[in-house]
């Protein structure tokens, strides 16, 4: 019974999908273009069918109308680094394992789901932690209702999964063997691995599909052969101004792409990250702590790689900084110097371009997925509130909706895990 009404709620939300729906009245935040006063979004099968003035849009005839007055529709946010659904990556056997998938370790009835969701935010790298060299594959998830983490994922052209890979040096990985415990040990530990990566890669090409010259199958180094050939790029945690460098260094020698995480001091070199035409994921945090290779945080990062020409993004690390507040890190950012629009951008186009996810997502155009939010305020407005999330033209938070008002205010159950059904408006939701 409980199955057949899932099914019966899915099959239901697909075919609310078929009927667009025009968003009217509201003004719009397109991120690829100026704002609009007064606008019009329309949505059908996932996609935006227009976004734009009132008058310039077509609305369907049929389609279902929603007066969005006085409110403010943007871009779903996308949030480059985060940790929502307890993902578990490598472990103490070696500071190296490129073969761990996170894939394998989220929960997708985790709460901090529906928080991000009730944050604003539509996608997410959902990534292992920082304690390793290399800690694993990390995914690029659409953050849906889903019933298990496949209903989440993005896929590529050739069917393959979205996702990077994550690094880190500077503190973190410093420790007892077999970690390094030096930072020169750190980046000699990575060189070595590609080295072998492209000794592997050699092998493999070389051998020209004849099965009994091709080397042992080795998923280290499978994965690390898509970031030399450029199809996956290295999420890499780092603070100091010195590790910055060594990972520029590193990308450059292996000639691979890398986006900075965290970069706590990259105001300091600020002109070296352009130079490398390296993309930065920053993190705001509102008061200062934490460890000490970050002490030199700097909210003024954002505009000073902002003036020397830097494809600038933000992230939460969830929890690090609550993925209900990510809107907040635009603001502080403006705060501190940086412009309205690469604020704007920065928590949306930014980072769908670090996770080579422009083409679908972090603006509103048409052909788009229909990844949107809609704002009761300015979003760089510590009063305002996401009142509605949708995913792929699917409402995926409501805030007039008492359990998912929950998960944005907080309070008693507001932590509880995910039931097996957690659908919207059904008996069966114990959201």
């Amino acid at each position: 019974m409980i199955r057949s009404f899932a099914m019966f709620a899915i099959a239901a939300a697909a075919l609310a999908q078929t009927t667009p729906i025009a968003f009217t009245g509201a003004r719009l935040i397109p991120i690829s273009g100026p704002e609009v006063p007064n606008g019009v979004l329309v949505v059908q099968n996932g996609k935006i069918l227009a976004a734009g003035p009132a008058g310039s849009a077509t609305i369907p005839a049929g389609a279902q109308r929603v007066d969005a007055s006085g409110k403010i529709i943007m871009p779903g946010l996308v949030d480059s680094h985060s940790h929502i659904m307890g993902p578990e990556g490598a472990d103490g056997s070696a500071a190296l394992q490129p073969d761990v998938r996170i894939l394998d370790s989220l929960d997708v009835r985790d709460s901090r789901l529906q928080k991000a969701q009730s944050g604003g935010i539509t996608v997410a790298n959902v990534m292992p932690g920082s304690g390793h060299v290399l800690s694993g594959q990390t995914l690029y998830l659409k953050l849906r209702d889903g019933r298990v983490i496949d209903d989440m994922l993005i896929r590529l052209p050739d069917g393959s999964i979205a996702g990077g890979i994550k690094m880190a040096n500077g503190t973190n990985p410093r420790r007892a063997a077999p970690f390094p415990g030096t930072r020169g040990k750190t980046m000699a530990m990575a060189r070595d691995l590609f080295i072998k990566t492209q000794e592997y890669r050699d092998k493999v090409r070389a051998a020209g599909g004849d099965k009994s010259k091709l080397p042992p199958r080795d998923l280290r180094y499978e994965a690390l052969i898509d970031v030399l050939d450029g199809k996956r790029a290295v999420q890499h945690h780092t603070h100091r101004h010195d590790d910055i460098l060594s990972v520029l260094r590193l990308a450059k020698e292996f000639n691979f792409r890398v986006v900075l995480q965290h970069v706590s001091d990259a105001w300091m070199v600020a002109d070296e990250i352009a130079a490398a035409k390296a993309p930065v994921s920053l993190i705001v945090i509102e008061s200062p702590g934490g460890k000490l290779e970050a002490k030199d945080n700097s909210l003024a990062s954002a505009a000073a790689l902002e003036k020397a020409g830097v494809l600038v993004g933000f992230h939460t690390d969830d929890g690090i900084l609550d993925s209900r507040l990510f809107l907040r890190s635009a603001a502080l950012a403006v705060r501190a110097g940086m412009s309205r629009d690469k604020a704007l951008y920065g928590v949306t186009m930014a980072n769908a371009r670090m996770l080579d996810l422009e083409s679908r997502v972090g603006s509103l155009e048409a052909g788009k997925d229909a990844d949107f939010i809609l704002l009761s305020g300015d979003p760089l407005s510590v009063y305002t509130k996401v009142l509605e999330t949708w995913v792929d033209g699917v409402k995926v938070f409501d805030r007039s909706n008492p359990k998912d008002r929950l998960y944005q205010t907080g309070g008693y159950g507001s932590a509880d895990r995910q039931s097996a059904l957690h659908l919207h408006g059904g008996e069966e939701d114990h959201r």
